[in-house]
């Protein structure tokens, strides 16, 4: 039974390291209303296009 719950444990840590997610990255979206930027991970809804991205940061300076 121990070597079966060794098993079980290491079977369990590798499949936690396989899990791991990454965070989403930053896109810069602009206002089909105002012609404003603004930097987010989802766009934030129908009035706003695609404009520049991605990005690794909050504030859409580095790619």
């Amino acid at each position: 039974m121990s070597k079966r719950l060794t098993l079980t444990a290491l079977l369990l840590l590798l499949a936690h390291t396989w899990v791991q997610a990454a965070p989403a990255p930053f896109s810069l979206w602009q206002s089909k209303l105002t012609g404003r930027y603004m930097c987010s991970q989802h766009k934030p809804g129908d009035g706003w296009i695609w404009h520049a991205g991605p990005f690794n940061n909050a504030g859409c300076r580095a790619q």
